[in-house]
């Protein structure tokens, strides 16, 4: 009888133990489970946001109709004239057009120390652009196409190519921002720049309220009236709010001493390319034809920078709209 009570005892603690342990397995193979549930929907999760946040490879047409198509971000950009959108997204190109005496002056305080590259003579050859190495370059308008420099270009890194960027900031800048995937920076720098437009409208409505302007470009052939269309004169009609001269409107390129009487413009701005038209400019002034303008007796006439006033950009525009509330409302 002693014998059966231990073996009885025996027999009900191995089942105690064995029950235990079970109960520790089927617990242990919970909390793995549990542990790789986790891990698969952290791995999913990780997975949607690459997905989501995934911009390459970029496939898009270009505004001449050829197809891009970038693996990856570009890092190195080569976009010559372009400099002034690129710097609105903040990123810096790895070389920076020139015409072969200077680049553009208003932004080497953000393009210090990236190397000019001179188009004095033309587009540069592909040997000079393929040792630099670029990954994205943007052609800002199509005449690159038509002299052949697209065809050659495009074989170094995928090419861009825009009709006319300088007719359409705003477009360039968000066409910019989708290929460098930058949307956010693209809109907030539009944004920024319609404000600065609203502000200074809106200051200059007593000066613009049906007066009409006139800019005359000078250089080494002459001068020249700009229209409305692009840089300054744009900026002056479009954005501020200005009528152009009718003259002008109606055609009118060239000018010379004997239209001056006809020109109707309330404010007369000069500007003078690259001091090229130096002979021109002082042959103007020298004249009593040009004096007797109203917009001279009335000293409504200006003489500006042909560094931003000849050029297009977010920046371009900015100083010209800081010039033109120097000029106007001090």
């Amino acid at each position: 009888m002693k014998h059966n009570g231990r073996n009885q005892a025996i027999i009900k603690a191995v089942y105690i133990l064995a029950t235990l342990m079970l109960a520790i397995g089927l617990l242990s193979a919970c909390n793995a489970q549990s542990s790789n549930n986790e891990k698969k929907v952290e791995i999913q999760v990780n997975s949607n946001n690459i997905k989501e946040q995934r911009a390459y490879p970029l496939t898009i047409k270009d505004e001449a109709g050829n197809e891009v198509t970038l693996p990856a971000k570009p890092t190195k950009i080569f976009a010559p004239v372009l400099e002034d959108s690129l710097l609105a997204l903040g990123i810096k190109p790895t070389m920076q057009w020139s015409n072969g005496i200077k680049p553009q002056l208003y932004l080497q305080d953000q393009l210090q120390g990236v190397p000019e590259i001179s188009f004095a003579s033309g587009p540069p050859s592909p040997e000079t652009i393929m040792a630099d190495k670029p990954d994205l370059i943007v052609l800002h308008n199509s005449f690159y196409i038509e002299n052949g420099t697209y065809e050659k270009y495009a074989k170094i890194a995928p090419t861009y190519v825009f009709k006319n960027a300088a007719t359409d900031i705003e477009g360039s800048i968000k066409v910019l921002g989708q290929l460098l995937d930058e949307p956010a920076k693209a809109q907030q720098a539009i944004q920024n720049y319609q404000e600065k437009v609203d502000v200074a409208k809106s200051k200059l409505a007593s000066k613009t309220e049906g007066k009409k302007v006139a800019l005359i470009r000078f250089n080494a052939k002459g001068m020249f009236f700009m229209t409305d269309e692009y840089f300054s004169g744009y900026v002056l009609t479009h954005e501020l709010g200005f009528e152009q001269s009718s003259y002008v409107k109606n055609g009118a390129f060239e000018v010379s001493l004997e239209i001056l009487p006809e020109l109707d413009a309330d404010y007369i701005f000069l500007i003078n390319d690259g001091n090229l038209g130096n002979p021109f400019i002082n042959e103007l002034k020298d004249s009593t034809i040009w004096q007797s303008t109203d917009a001279f007796k009335s000293n409504q006439v200006f003489e500006t920078s042909e560094d931003y006033w000849l050029n297009g950009g977010i920046h371009a525009q900015g100083k010209v709209i800081d010039d033109v509330l120097e000029f106007l409302a001090p």
